[in-house]
C-alpha cells in the first residue's frame, strides 16, 4: 500500500516577515534567506526549493504567520477560478468600475461678469488680495488670525455672507488648511491668509493638497522669524514655499508680488493658474507689503468660476470621483509621482515671469522681489546718475524661478547682486535655477537684512558703488 504524498509548503511572499524561522525547522535545508525586497511590503521573504522536500510540514509549523507558508492543497479552491484567494488585488480592479447610473459630469465654463467703471481705489495690500481673491471668483476662506495677514481674513469674514459666500475661522491653521483639502476636492475656489508660523503649520496638508491634486490659494504674508520672531516684514519663507511645501514631491507655483495693485492682480491669476493645473498656488507678501497702502485700479470684469468634473460634489455626474493623496502600492505611487513631474516640468517651461527694469544695456544686475525691490528699483536709478549701467531683475515667479529670462542677460552681466531681507534664500533659488539650467553666472554679491529690517536704497547703492570701484 503506498503513502499518501503530503502536500508541499508554498508561500505567499506578502505574508513573509523575513523572520528565518522557517529555515531552522527544514531538516531537508529547502529554504534559503531571500534576496529581493517584496514591493508590496518592504521586507524580504524567504526563498522556497522543493526539489528534495518530503511535504514534513514542520516549516509551515514553525511560520508564526497564518497565511505566510501553507500547503500546496490551500493554493487554489473550486470558487477562485485559478487564482490564489490570498492575492493582494486593488478592489477596482477586482469587481471592475462601478456602474454608472448617469452621464459623468463635464467641466462647467467659466463666467465673465462685467464690472461697473470704479476710481481708482487706496488699499493696504492685504486687502487688495481680498478683493482679487472675491473678483476671482472665491466664495470659501479658512483661516485662523496672524498678523501681518489678519486684515485680510477680516476683510473676508464681513463680505462673504453678503456674497452667498462662507468664512470660517478655524481652531488652528491645521484645521484651516484641511478645511481647504475639503472645499478644494468640492470644486470651489478657496483660499487662506497667514503668516510663517501659521504656514509652518499647514505644510502637511498642502502636502495632501498636492498629492490629490487639488487647487488652492495661500496668501502668506512674511514675518520676522525663525519662531515666533517678530512682525517686521522679512523674505525668509522663501525656502520654505519653493522646497519645503511640506513631505514628498511636492511643488507649488509661488507668485512674489511687489506692490498692493500686484497682490490684487496676482491673487486673480493665482486662481487661474491653481485650476489650469491642480496645484496649490503661494502668493508671498511680506510684512510692509500687507500692511501699506497703494493706488489699487480694479479690472473691467469679474469671475463666477465653473464646477470641474473631477470635483466630488455628491450629485449623479460626479457621485464616481474620488479625491485621495493615498497610493498604497509603491508602483502606482511611482506613477503618480512620474504624473506630478511632468506637470511640475509644464509648469517650469510655461509660467516663469519676470519683471525687468533698465535691464537692456545693464552690466551689473540687482536681483529683489516684494518690497526689497522698490527701494533696489531707487537704487538702481541712483546708480545709472552716477554712470553704472544698472538694471534690476525681478523675479515674479519665485517657483519656477524665470531662469529663461535671466539667462538672456548673462552674455552682457559682469554681476549680480541679490538683495532681499532674509539669510540668502532668494540667491539660493537664483544659484538653484541657473545651475539646474546649465548656466554659470558671473561673481554673484549680496546685500541682505534680517530680523524684519529691510535693505535701504542706500545699502543697495554703496554696494553697487563699491564693486564699480574695486573693478574699475
Amino acid at each position: 500500500m503506498s503513502a499518501i504524498a503530503r502536500p508541499k509548503p508554498f508561500l505567499q511572499p506578502e505574508y513573509c516577515k523575513g523572520c528565518l524561522r522557517c529555515i531552522d525547522a527544514c531538516p531537508k535545508h529547502c529554504i534559503s534567506p531571500g534576496r529581493e525586497i517584496n514591493p508590496a511590503t518592504g521586507l524580504i521573504p524567504v526563498e522556497l526549493h522543493l526539489d528534495a522536500c518530503n511535504g514534513c510540514s514542520l516549516c509551515m509549523q514553525a511560520c508564526p504567520e497564518p497565511f505566510g507558508l501553507r500547503p500546496e492543497t490551500d493554493r487554489c479552491r473550486p470558487s477562485c477560478n485559478g487564482h490564489d484567494d490570498f492575492d493582494l488585488q486593488d478592489p477596482a480592479k477586482l469587481f471592475g468600475p462601478k456602474p454608472l447610473t448617469s452621464a459623468p459630469a463635464a467641466d462647467e465654463e467659466d463666467t465673465v461678469i462685467a464690472l461697473p467703471a470704479c476710481e481708482p481705489m487706496v488699499l493696504k495690500g492685504n486687502y487688495a488680495a481680498a478683493i482679487g481673491a472675491l473678483l476671482a471668483g472665491c466664495r470659501h476662506v479658512f483661516g485662523y488670525p496672524i498678523t501681518p495677514s489678519t486684515e485680510g481674513a477680516e476683510l473676508m469674514a464681513k463680505i462673504l455672507p453678503k456674497l452667498d459666500g462662507a468664512f470660517i475661522q478655524a481652531v488652528s491653521e491645521t484645521a484651516a488648511v484641511n478645511m481647504m483639502y475639503g472645499a478644494a476636492g468640492s470644486g470651489v475656489p478657496c483660499m487662506t491668509f497667514t503668516s510663517g508660523p501659521g504656514f509652518s503649520l499647514m505644510l502637511e496638508g498642502v502636502s495632501y493638497l498636492i498629492g490629490a491634486e487639488l487647487p488652492a490659494v495661500f496668501v502668506n504674508v512674511m514675518r520676522g522669524g525663525p519662531g515666533l520672531g517678530n512682525l517686521g516684514p522679512e523674505q525668509a519663507d522663501i525656502k520654505l514655499a519653493c522646497r519645503g511645501l511640506g513631505h514628498g514631491n511636492t511643488h507649488a507655483i509661488v507668485l512674489a508680488p511687489g506692490t498692493p495693485q500686484e497682490m490684487l492682480d496676482l491673487s486673480i491669476e493665482a486662481f487661474d493658474l491653481a485650476f489650469k493645473y491642480r496645484i496649490p498656488v503661494v502668493i508671498l507678501g511680506d510684512g510692509y507689503l500687507g500692511q501699506m497702502t497703494g493706488v489699487v485700479r480694479l479690472p473691467h470684469e469679474m469671475t463666477k468660476r465653473g464646477r470641474p468634473a473631477w470635483a466630488v460634489t455628491g450629485d449623479h455626474g460626479h457621485r464616481h470621483n474620488l479625491i485621495s493623496s493615498i497610493q498604497l502600492l509603491e508602483t502606482d505611487l511611482e506613477k503618480h509621482n512620474e504624473h506630478l513631474n511632468r506637470k511640475y516640468d509644464a509648469i517650469t517651461a510655461a509660467e516663469q515671469r519676470a519683471d525687468l527694469y533698465k535691464c537692456d544695456d545693464a552690466d551689473t544686475l540687482v536681483i529683489a522681489c516684494n518690497t526689497p525691490a522698490r527701494m533696489a528699483k531707487g537704487a538702481v536709478e541712483a546708480a545709472r546718475r552716477e554712470g553704472l549701467k544698472v538694471g534690476l531683475f525681478r523675479p515674479v515667479t519665485l517657483w519656477p524661478f524665470p531662469a529663461r529670462a535671466l539667462a538672456d542677460l548673462l552674455p552682457q552681466t559682469r554681476r549680480i547682486v541679490v538683495v532681499e531681507a532674509g539669510p540668502g534664500q532668494l540667491e539660493d533659488e537664483v544659484r538653484l535655477a541657473l545651475s539646474h539650467a546649465g548656466f554659470h553666472p558671473p561673481p554673484i554679491e549680496h546685500v541682505r537684512r534680517h530680523g524684519g529690517i529691510l535693505p535701504s536704497q542706500n545699502e543697495i547703492l554703496q554696494q553697487l558703488l563699491k564693486g564699480h570701484e574695486v573693478r574699475s
